[in-house]
């Protein structure tokens, strides 16, 4: 994704990494420590132990989307305005 700042994608991409593995860290950490009381547990405590670094991750998912939808509309606008200004009767 290319965004405005090289420096804020560097940072967006930093970010979405580690929520990625703060999602896997949490969800090995909790399987493997709920594994001793029963498969179940620990698939339920790996997926309790994943939220929050998935919630991290649908967020910046979501800012990047709304980042891109907002470039796409400036474009479609500096295009609108191009064309009603070829249009107007001289």
């Amino acid at each position: 994704m290319r965004l405005s700042s090289p420096l804020l994608s560097l940072l967006i991409n930093f970010l979405l990494g580690a929520s990625w593995a703060f999602a896997l860290i949490g969800a090995a950490t909790l399987f493997f420590s709920f594994l001793s009381v029963g498969i179940i547990y620990a698939i339920f405590g790996a997926f309790l132990g994943s939220l929050p670094g998935l919630f991290m991750v649908l967020l910046i998912e979501y800012f990047l989307m709304r980042e891109e939808k907002l470039q796409e509309l400036r474009k479609q606008t500096k295009l609108l305005e191009e064309l009603v200004s070829q249009n107007r009767p001289s």
